[in-house]
């Protein structure tokens, strides 16, 4: 039987109370008011979170995994730290990871929980999350109420004491406080925007007073040096803030937070983003873009534009993302920047904020197609569907694999932008001009668009459909344009039919198609989505390439060997782990891709037929492949360059074989009786094994040594054993505490194992019985020694 919502006219004051009653909750109130004109109007409005509702699929889900995950989470643990900064008593357990009582950027999930839970609250209605923002909110009042108190100037609110500041004012090294601030800050704009809580706008409006003292209190030149540090999205915010209020007096403090070192070369038309902390860029651009709006200069729209561009069209891997290892680097260096460490979740969250905010100024199908591509393969591929847990960096390494948050010990800066994300799928779903209404993507949804009474249902299983249907309900029958995007990934002109009848529509792939009448109740437009198999190369590396489906990327799955325990509160004490041989597409022919076959359609399953090497392999979406190896980019070869890389894996484990057979004496580094008997020391390391053999490498400022003995010869090599992949590691090696000079390489190895062979200097050696050879980090944070699975001492080569 038809529902009524599907049969009957609906009043435009019923249509918003349908939408309300999807999401299990009242109405909710309307959104705020800008107090000011903004000196550039919006091309295309967003819908209110609370009028989109997600119908059934993938996105669906990861925001129902993510309801479950910040009700897991408790607010006075967030305010832990806020409260003993300011002399408050707490009894609270405070978070671990980058939350930590000792951790300087402490405090900056607590911001991310607050957005969250009010982004969450919009979304479904479900006054459970009004209430933890409230709380938030009340906590985050308290905290600022007793800031004089304890020292720190009027207004101010933070988990870290103000001299974070007055250390980044002197140009000393402090961990991004205006970073974190920043966080807070947001938390209390969307607080107030999406639930109404007048109490955040005070205590966000107290913030900016405390900020123009801070501003005031130095001088221009100073500013500028001191965010030279990651300072978030501030003149976001406080521009956000001015909308809000009015107060030129937050404009003021936004421009103060330009970063014109930065701004004026993309102003000017010039990439020189190489070298710089990719997601420190992309907040302070999002900013310009909203200056652009607010003060209507131009400077602000060219630098945002270029910035976007560059990013999305040069600067970005096929699934959307961009970085390594968090930077940017040269263009034309793709080749040697994929790995286990590529691109942060944070800064693709960002990237679809700049995008949401361009498109709305200025439409262009192109934003749609990033925005689609980036959201289905980057940010709905970063949550883990157990658990609801989510990854830092995406890998871009050949059978490399994903590694997840732990609920209550991790807070890294992709936790906070990842509780946020699979909040609002719905915002950017549709779009509406007063007579047009815009369908971007292709999400089940429903949207009410109170303006014209009309209520707007999208049906689709799309990707595993090549199929949407809209089903529109409306008051009275009511004239409007429904733009439907025409995706670049389609070939030809865009299939339509509006009430089982064809339609001719013109439009071109990466434009958007008009069907413009007087829509009544009922009415139906069912759209064709063909999707074709075809590739997209490194940017600058030809030879190797990623799959896609339409906008889906196609991962290849290569099992667990070798896998880490999935869930880290340190993300790079994984991301350093040996990787096993990956598989490579292997053809002479153009056509390659017909060697790729569609096994099933729901779920998406493709499976490759004599094309991969060592063995065929099954292709997923990115988005569906968790707690497994995968490839994203394959290495294309002829038949004879796989058979050269064969002979070369082949010729090192020769080398391998016969130096074992003359070794004086042999380490398997990892195995415990082998290390016990060579008086294995370490410190700060890790082992674990791949394809069955044991591995181990050291961290930080740690090290590993062992006793292996000469037999009096003095005139020898140490071999050592390590993982194919480990280039670009500054480590040493010492024999009996003298350093030796290890050889220069830069590029992966074939097969699973490299062999370094250093010359022992023959003083060291000579009339001993045993030398200790100790592998060790050069002493940073965020340095490893290579992956070692044998040493042993060998016989010079003649």
């Amino acid at each position: 039987m038809k529902s009524k919502l599907r049969s009957s006219i609906v009043p435009i004051a019923i249509a918003g109370l349908i939408v309300s009653q999807l999401h299990g909750a009242s109405e909710l109130s309307p959104l705020p008011q800008a107090a000011v004109e903004p000196a550039v109007s919006y091309q295309l409005q967003a819908f209110d979170l609370a009028d989109v509702t997600l119908g059934d699929g993938p996105f669906r889900d990861a925001m129902d995994r993510d309801k479950v995950y910040l009700l897991s989470l408790d607010p006075d643990r967030f305010l832990h730290t806020f409260r003993l900064n300011v002399g408050l008593p707490s009894d609270a357990r405070p978070y671990g990871g980058w939350e930590s009582p000792g951790v300087e950027l402490r405090g900056h999930s607590a911001g991310h929980y607050l957005s969250a839970c009010s982004l969450m609250y919009r979304s479904t209605g479900d006054e459970t999350f009004k209430k933890r923002a409230d709380a938030m909110v009340s906590g985050f009042a308290q905290c600022q109420a007793a800031s004089v108190d304890a020292g720190f100037n009027e207004g101010y609110l933070s988990a870290f004491p103000e001299s974070f500041i007055d250390r980044v004012e002197k140009g000393e090294w402090v961990w991004a406080p205006w970073y974190t601030l920043h966080k807070v800050m947001a938390g209390l704009y969307d607080a107030y925007r999406l639930t109404g809580n007048e109490q955040a706008l005070d205590v966000l409006v107290k913030m900016a007073d405390w900020i123009a003292i801070r501003v005031d209190g130095i001088s221009e030149e100073q500013m500028q040096k001191s965010i030279d540090m990651e300072f978030g999205g501030m003149n976001e915010v406080l521009a956000n803030l001015y909308e809000l209020t009015g107060d030129p007096e937050h404009l003021r403090l936004a421009k103060a937070f330009d970063h014109q070192v930065r701004f004026d070369p993309l102003a000017a038309g010039r990439d020189e983003l190489n070298g710089l902390h990719a997601n420190t860029q992309i907040p302070k651009i999002l900013g310009a873009a909203r200056e652009y709006v607010l003060t209507g200069e131009q400077r602000y729209a060219d630098i945002a534009a270029f910035f976007w561009d560059r990013v999305t069209q040069k600067r970005s891997f096929a699934f959307g993302g961009n970085s390594h290892r968090e930077h940017f680097y040269p263009i034309d260096e793709f080749g040697d920047h994929t790995g286990p460490e590529s691109a942060e979740t944070c800064n693709t969250h960002n990237m679809l904020k700049l995008t949401r905010e361009l498109f709305a100024q200025e439409p262009d199908a192109a934003h749609m197609d990033f925005y689609e591509r980036a959201l289905f393969n980057h940010i709905l591929a970063s949550q883990e569907p157990a658990q609801g847990m989510f990854i830092y960096m995406m890998p871009t390494e050949s059978a490399s694999f994903k590694i997840y948050s732990t609920p209550e010990n991790s807070f890294w800066c992709c936790v906070g932008t990842g509780m946020e994300n699979h909040t609002k799928y719905g915002d950017t779903i549709f779009h509406h001009s007063d007579d047009e209404l815009f369908v971007n993507l292709f999400i089940p949804a429903t949207v009410s668009w109170k303006e014209q009474g009309v209520i707007l249902t999208q049906s689709t299983d799309f990707p595993n459909s090549e199929e949407t249907k809209l089903t529109v309900e409306c008051e009275r029958p009511t004239r409007f344009a429904l733009r439907l995007r025409h995706p670049s990934w389609i070939e030809g002109p865009l299939d339509v039919s509006v009430n089982g009848k064809s339609v001719t529509l013109e439009s071109e792939p990466g434009s958007y198609a008009k069907i413009e009448r007087k829509w009544k109740s009922g009415d139906s437009v069912r759209i064709h989505l063909p999707m074709t198999l075809h590739s997209e190369p490194l940017p600058g590396v030809d030879d190797r390439v990623a799959i896609l489906y339409g906008p889906i990327v196609l991962a290849g799955t290569h099992g667990t060997n070798g896998l880490p325990a999935p869930f880290v509160s340190d993300t790079h004490l994984q991301f350093r782990d040996p990787e096993p041989a990956g598989s490579a597409l292997v053809s002479d022919s153009d056509d390659w891709l017909a060697s790729i076959e569609k096994v099933s359609s729901s779920p998406l399953v493709f499976q490759t037929r004599d094309l991969a090497r060592p063995f065929d392999v099954t292709l997923r979406p990115l988005y569906a492949i968790h707690h497994e190896r995968l490839t994203i980019y394959w290495p294309l070869l002829s038949p004879s360059q796989w058979q050269a890389r064969q002979d070369q894996i082949a010729a090192t484990e020769a080398e391998l074989a016969s130096a074992r057979e003359s070794a004086l004496d042999h380490v398997d580094v990892g195995d415990p009786a082998s290390e016990s008997s060579h008086a294995y020391q370490g410190k700060d390391t890790l082992s674990g094994a791949l394809s069955g053999k044991a591995w181990r490498r050291a961290l930080r400022e740690g090290f590993f040594s062992y006793q292996l003995k000469t037999e009096g010869e003095g005139d020898l090599e140490l071999l050592s054993v390590i993982g194919a992949r480990d280039e670009n590691r500054t480590f040493f090696i010492l024999a009996d505490d003298t350093k030796l000079e290890l050889p220069e390489w830069k590029d992966a190895a074939p097969g699973e194992h490299r062999l370094i062979r250093v010359p022992i200097p023959q003083e060291l050696a000579e009339g001993k019985d045993t030398i200790t050879i100790r592998y060790e980090t050069e002493g940073s944070w965020n340095t490893t020694t290579a992956n070692v699975f044998e040493c042993m001492l060998v016989p010079a080569a003649n």
